[in-house]
């Protein structure tokens, strides 16, 4: 960066960094003016290098550098009032405080250089992640969305969460799942599974034969991402559901993943009861071990998928987050304001700090009307429905 860039950098929109700028002007003045009107066996003179310091802590290179002129000629002009610039002391005071200075604008254009490469290395990691875990539409046919991740691993958008939706023809496919592990290690493993939910989906017409088909890409893989002392501990629960644009239910298999709750108008939030497999990975199985479990999902009805982050978050205490009942004093808001409000009490729960990767998504169906000439559904549909399902709070 040129002397002009840096020119232009002081005449950018005023920020708080530029107010901060007046401590140790501030801070020169105070001490050159004491120092003249102190006792001549008192000399604080010396102390004048703390300006630079402390601005090299919040500014650039270039602030830095003036504040440390400043503070040179400051220390001059005492010795001028004093009548002792040309003493050899005053002289020593002057060319160690310049060489202090120097040093300080040093470390600034360093620590410059490096935030700048931080910056860039973080851009593209951000840019990464972004690309591996699509944030979710906010309209996805006849469904509002809403997605939120929160990562447990510093500086990091995602981990070992994931999920993903698409469309297929008649209705809506989502996959939310939860890779053994946390953090920046677990991210292979969900860019797997994310990637053959992608291409799966628009291939097989049933749950359970897309349950078969990601059992069979993770089985397939699980030696390149299986550390010598995880050998065999690798797996990740998943829930597939499964939306029709037209008929109003909803269709689940679970592979090990906790049920999601079903929000409605009215404080009512419902636990459905689900026939779980195993996840995803411990034991390579056909279309026959995934159930298939159904349930009516009406106009208005909010649907919220989590995965035990959320559910298993503790405390100080040691008191698990109490999700359900949480959920249910917001069962007539917005998916994105639902998730708003659980992001700000789930974090405040657990005092700004999550020990696991936390992924939430919110699906409302609206009350729309079928699209003139559009086709029915082609979407599986199984024989039967369960209906069976666990009720929090207060039903009107």
């Amino acid at each position: 960066m040129g002397l002009s860039e840096r020119f232009t950098d002081l005449r950018e929109p005023w920020r708080p960094s530029h107010a901060l700028l007046a401590i140790p002007v501030v801070l020169i003045v105070v001490i050159a003016s004491v120092d003249i009107l102190a006792p001549q066996d008192i000399r604080l003179g010396p102390l004048l290098v703390i300006a630079p310091a402390i601005t090299a802590s919040f500014a650039g290179a270039l602030p830095t550098g003036v504040i440390g002129l400043l503070a040179v000629a400051a220390q001059a002009y005492i010795g001028r009032q004093f009548g002792v610039l040309s003493s050899r002391s005053m002289v020593v005071q002057i060319v160690a405080l310049a060489l202090l200075s120097a040093l300080t604008v040093c470390f600034a254009l360093i620590r410059e250089r490096r935030g700048r490469q931080l910056a860039r290395v973080r851009s593209v990691a951000e840019a990464a992640q972004r690309v591996l875990l699509w944030p979710l539409p906010d309209r996805i046919g006849p469904l509002r969305v809403a997605s939120l991740y929160l990562a447990a691993e510093d500086e990091a958008l995602i981990g070992g969460d994931l999920y993903a939706a698409t469309r297929v023809e008649g209705g809506t496919r989502v996959m939310i799942g939860d890779v053994r592990g946390k953090g920046l290690a677990a991210i292979g493993e969900a860019a797997l599974l994310l990637g053959a939910f992608r291409e799966a989906a628009h291939q097989h017409t049933s749950l359970p034969e897309l349950a078969t088909a990601l059992e069979q890409s993770v089985c397939r893989y699980e030696d390149d991402f299986e550390s010598q002392e995880a050998i065999g501990e690798c797996f990740v629960t998943t829930l597939l559901l499964e939306i029709p644009d037209e008929d109003h239910v909803i269709r689940m298999t679970s592979c090990g993943h906790p049920a999601p709750l079903f929000l409605s108008p009215g404080r009512s939030v419902r636990v459905p009861r689900l026939r779980p497999a195993p996840p995803l990975g411990v034991g390579c199985m056909g279309p026959t071990s995934y159930a298939v479990d159904a349930f009516p999902f009406e106009a208005g009805d909010t649907l919220l998928l989590y995965t035990d982050g959320v559910a298993e978050a503790r405390d100080r205490g040691g008191d698990f987050y109490p999700f359900a009942e949480r959920a249910a004093r917001w069962t007539e808001s917005s998916p994105e304001t639902l998730l708003n409000h659980l992001r700000r009490d789930l974090l405040a729960h657990v005092g700004g700090r999550l020990g696991d990767d936390a992924a939430l998504i919110a699906i409302h169906r609206d009350s729309t009307a079928p699209r003139p000439g559009h086709h029915p559904a082609r979407i599986n549909r199984p024989d039967g429905f369960r209906h069976g399902s666990g009720t929090i709070g207060p039903r009107h």
